[in-house]
């Protein structure tokens, strides 16, 4: 059965985004090779985003790396909303409820992850109790401002545990 898979880029002072959900920052720190970035996308059988993220900066914007994993991801995606476009957009499948989102995702994602894209949309599975591990790719820079990795003033500790030695910032949500 599929895993749901908080996948981010974070900033050492904890920020995904910029201000205003501004990626530019992280055009720079792109193209190096990233064994882990390279073992998930072989893992990812569904991406489930949130609006802002799927209609937010792409840090390899109007180039041919532009999308998930630098334009290598081909698979089905979902976008949990309650805003979806006028026009449908070809293999994007527009949701309003969580639970809907996540069900139609895990069943195409069948026995792989459905990587979670944007905080919003992880935090709410997160606090739904249905997040089962999260990824997170350190970038040597310090925004000082933006979107937060997870944002829940007043929200419960959520332990973590290490799933693996190699790779050290892929942690299993404890329950």
């Amino acid at each position: 059965m599929a895993k749901l898979l908080y996948s981010a880029s974070m900033s050492l002072d904890g920020f995904i985004a910029g201000p205003g959900g501004d990626m530019s920052w992280l055009t720079e720190h792109l193209g190096a090779p990233n064994p882990t970035a390279e073992r998930l996308l072989g893992q990812v059988g569904a991406i489930l985003a949130g609006r802002g993220t799927f209609g937010g900066g792409d840090p390899n914007e109007g180039t041919d790396k532009e999308g998930a994993f630098g334009g290598e991801y081909h698979g089905p995606q979902f976008v949990l909303t309650h805003r979806p476009p006028a026009e449908p957009v070809p293999g994007v499948t527009f949701l309003g409820d969580l639970r809907t989102a996540v069900a139609e995702a895990k069943a195409a994602a069948g026995d792989r992850y459905v990587n979670l894209l944007g905080a919003n949309v992880a935090a709410q599975c997160l606090e739904e109790g249905i997040l089962d591990e999260v990824l997170v790719f350190p970038v040597p820079v310090l925004l000082g401002d933006g979107t937060r990795l997870f944002e829940h003033p007043g929200g419960t500790r959520v332990r973590l545990q290490p799933i693996d030695d190699e790779y050290p910032h892929w942690y299993r949500v404890v329950r």
